[in-house]
């Protein structure tokens, strides 16, 4: 999952979807962490963690730990990993239209 972080913000919260120049697109995500000593990071595992109704220990931060940019890789089985997220992010998108 490619996520762009936005740290210092009033409260944790998904910010939608930005497209790429490369034509994929980064989940992004505000959070209330500063960027210092990995609080942001584990704050932004924790929050998709919570989400997504998955275990903390199935995400891990593969690249990014010091970059707005980050990829975090997600555990499980690929197919209910994937009903999941788009479960999901259909929710996100209804409350944005609220």
């Amino acid at each position: 999952m490619l996520v762009r972080a936005s740290p210092k913000s009033a409260q944790p919260r998904v910010l939608g979807l930005a497209e790429r120049t490369d034509r994929r697109a980064d989940l992004k995500i505000a959070l209330k962490s500063a960027p210092e000593a990995g609080r942001a990071n584990a704050e932004l595992l924790e929050f998709l963690a919570k989400e997504w109704g998955l275990p903390k220990r199935a995400l891990t931060l593969f690249a990014g730990v010091a970059n707005r940019r980050k990829t975090v890789l997600v555990a499980g089985d690929p197919q209910e990993l994937l009903s999941r997220l788009e479960s999901w992010l259909s929710r996100c998108e209804e409350k944005s239209r609220r």
